[in-house]
């Protein structure tokens, strides 16, 4: 079950269909894998909250991810995307809110999933990943443009 809370009426406001899209990439993302997760849709500050006392950075980011521990299974964890660094992305790389937003969730569901960034091989084969998950959306590949901003 993927479960969206949208806590930022801007989100609805700028994609009346946020909850499809995030469903849609998240479902995606998972692939065969059975589990739950929480979305939250939120704005920067709250955003810039989480971030500061989760990761000591006192900054809002696009998303990021928290898995969950093991013994919480099926939960695989949860996601917290905020609205204002997310749409200025979209318009900074000339993306669709839509497409961003998408790429956004199956970043952070790969990173619920185990996926990591950490070193140059990790980054690549999460890209693959990424590529080919959003590929069967119809997104386009969201590395032509450099993104490597994300944070999950």
């Amino acid at each position: 079950m993927i479960e969206i809370e949208v806590e930022d009426g801007a989100w609805s406001a700028a994609l009346p269909e946020v909850e499809a899209v995030v469903t849609r990439a998240a479902t995606a993302a998972l692939g065969t894998i059975e589990g739950d997760i929480v979305v939250l849709l939120t704005d920067d500050e709250a955003v810039r909250e989480i971030n500061a006392r989760f990761r000591d950075r006192d900054r809002p980011t696009n998303v990021l991810s928290f898995p969950a521990a093991e013994s919480a299974f099926p939960h695989l964890g949860d996601l917290t995307l905020a609205y204002g660094v997310c749409a200025r992305e979209a318009v900074e790389q000339g993306k669709t809110l839509s497409d961003h937003l998408s790429h956004l969730t199956v970043h952070g569901v790969l990173h619920l999933l185990g996926r990591d960034h950490e070193d140059d091989a990790e980054a690549e084969e999460m890209e693959a990943e990424e590529r080919s998950i959003l590929a069967s959306l119809g997104v386009a590949d969201p590395y032509t443009a450099d993104e490597h901003s994300l944070d999950a």
